[in-house]
């Protein structure tokens, strides 16, 4: 009993710490995801799969994401 309450705040700690590092690989995932995305979308318009007005409105959308995703970081 006594030493749960000794390492209470450590173990406190190690957990926030766990919960951040968490949030921050997700938040790079989410970020390489797009990026990637996008250049899949710019190479998909170099072979003609996609018409340029097509590629505009994916493009449009996903820097829009990039763009909420890069408003939502401190």
């Amino acid at each position: 009993m006594v030493w749960q309450l000794l390492t209470f705040p450590m173990e406190g700690l190690l957990w926030i710490a766990e919960q951040v590092e968490s949030r921050a690989t997700e938040e790079l995932a989410r970020q390489e995801d797009l990026t990637l995305r996008l250049r899949q979308l710019q190479l998909r318009l170099d072979l003609g799969e996609l018409d340029e007005a097509e590629f505009e409105r994916q493009e449009s959308e996903l820097l829009a994401a990039i763009a909420a995703q890069e408003e939502d970081e401190p």
